[in-house]
């Protein structure tokens, strides 16, 4: 199976990429995160991303984007719903490349967060799935949670603090929880 994973940052790929390889998967990485705010922290987690790739050797796609205009147009007035945006946009842009590059799946390591709603991406992953006539590949990747965050330590990557928009940052250092 020929795959292409979603990636949020560097740390959450490790694990799933494992999994997958040890799965018998040929894993791309496409990074393409238009939420992330600040736009230094956005450039962080995409040097993050290129290092990791060095380090490894993982083939890893770029849509360098940053979007944070058409983000807070998604949102705005629906803030409450800001993680259905921002899943369903990233992994769209995903399904569109995974079915354009002939891959024969597509996936996220948003499933490998603690933080994350695995119930939602899953729908929306599935919804894409037949949208664009590539499969969505669903796996539960929490399991390895403690040890990606050792691995990604070991390795010396930026290890960021708050999912990535500027409402989880807003939670994150104003001690609001969503």
């Amino acid at each position: 199976m020929k795959g292409l994973i979603h990636v949020c940052c560097a740390n959450c790929l490790i694990y799933p990429l494992k999994v997958l390889h040890k799965k018998g998967w040929e894993m791309t990485g496409y990074f393409y995160n238009p939420n992330i705010h600040p736009y230094r922290e956005y450039r962080q987690r995409l040097e993050t991303v290129k290092e990791y790739e060095r380090q490894t050797g993982v083939k890893v796609t770029y849509r360098d984007e940053y979007d944070l205009e058409g983000f807070l147009r998604g949102v705005v007035y629906r803030e409450h719903e800001r993680c259905k945006h921002c899943y369903y946009s990233r992994l769209e842009a995903t399904a569109q490349a995974a079915k354009g590059e002939g891959f024969d799946a597509f996936t996220t390591t948003l499933l490998y967060s603690k933080h994350q709603n695995h119930s939602l991406i899953k729908e929306i992953g599935e919804s894409l799935a037949k949208q664009f006539s590539v499969r969505f590949h669903y796996e539960d990747f929490r399991e390895w949670w403690q040890e990606g965050i050792r691995e990604s330590k070991a390795m010396g990557l930026y290890r960021q603090q708050y999912c990535g928009c500027i409402y989880s940052e807003k939670e994150r250092y104003g001690g609001k929880k969503k």
